[in-house]
């Protein structure tokens, strides 16, 4: 994609300050952009790279404070959502890949539509649903009975079980594992016996999933994972686990058996959720966070056992002092 400042702003309904006719041909970080890239700052605290940055061309806020002279701005109300509307429009400008690679395995009863892309080495099982416009990257798997809806993405080496269900505009990353049996053991005698794994995993739409993070199929109905919701890589979600709409989960969260969690969390790395509770709407978990309890609504959570942030910030604060404390006279 090669355009001008000018072409970019009219795509973005922005507003030129400097060289409107300078070339653009690709994007960078601020601080290693050079002539032609694009680059972007949405946090103050990059706003100093506008003095040195060699970028063509810089997506800022409309009242960012412009100290340079010769640098081109573009201005717009978000900078950071600009940028994600033009990669995407980057993105889909690539060539996409088409048709059925050989070798790969089509069970019967399985019709893949004329537009769908399924890569070599693929297994895709006996009646299987693929919707328009699905693309199935090498070596995945999918299992028997498999829905999956139109224009998802099964990247390679991506293993989806039997009958499990994927909604329509997702993302599933490689090394990911959808309805393999949840942790279900009964004791007996001096061991344990598997306890059959009989229900499945649904995805709603616009799902991401990102690599090598697991969803477990529910000991019977389903684990659910709703419209919106994004997974980070190195994610565990259990059995008969269900989440909202539109969450995000940062990586090497783990998330056990029968939990229900709401709509637009947001939660942080390697966060632990306890089994069989409940967490409510839009709380922010910050990273390395037990959830033993339920949680209601609105809240911003910190530590282990998870508290309100601000008191754990103050505990810190006391936890530094606690040496000072002890040696007093």
């Amino acid at each position: 994609m090669e355009l001008t400042a000018r072409e970019l702003a009219a795509l973005v309904d922005g507003q030129v300050e400097g060289d409107a006719d300078v070339k653009l041909h690709g994007f960078a970080k601020i601080e290693e952009a050079g002539p032609g890239e694009i680059t972007f700052i949405a946090n103050p605290k990059y706003g100093h790279y506008i003095e040195t940055t060699q970028a063509a061309v810089v997506l800022v806020n409309e009242d960012f404070p412009n100290t340079r002279e010769g640098v081109t701005l573009i201005r717009v109300k978000d900078p950071y959502s600009t940028l994600a509307h033009l990669l995407k429009l980057a993105e889909s400008s690539k060539p996409q890949p088409k048709g059925i690679e050989q070798p790969c395995h089509i069970g019967e009863g399985t019709e893949p539509p004329s537009n769908c892309y399924i890569g070599a080495f693929a297994y895709i099982g006996k009646g299987v649903s693929l919707g328009e416009g699905v693309k199935i990257y090498p070596h995945s798997y999918i299992g028997d009975g498999t829905i999956i809806g139109r224009n998802t993405v099964i990247r390679s080496g991506v293993q989806i079980y039997e009958g499990c269900r994927i909604g329509n505009d997702c993302i599933i990353h490689s090394g990911a594992v959808i309805g393999a049996d949840g942790f279900g053991f009964a004791p007996a005698g001096s061991g344990y016996d598997k306890i059959p794994q009989t229900g499945i995993v649904e995805i709603a739409d616009n799902v991401e999933i990102g690599a090598n993070t697991c969803v477990d199929r529910a000991t019977f109905g389903r684990t659910y994972i709703g419209e919106g919701t994004k997974l980070d890589n190195l994610i565990q979600v259990a059995h008969n686990v269900s989440i909202g709409k539109a969450n995000v989960f940062a990586s090497q969260t783990g998330i056990a058996g029968s939990t229900k969690i709401g709509d637009m969390n947001m939660v942080g790395g390697q966060v632990g959720f306890a089994g069989h509770i409940t967490v409510g709407d839009r709380n922010a978990i910050g990273a390395q966070s037990g959830i033993p309890n339920n949680v209601g609504d609105d809240k911003r959570l910190l530590g282990y056992p998870a508290v309100d942030a601000r008191q754990f910030a103050r505990t810190q604060v006391y936890l530094k002092k606690l040496n000072e404390l002890f040696n007093r006279k």
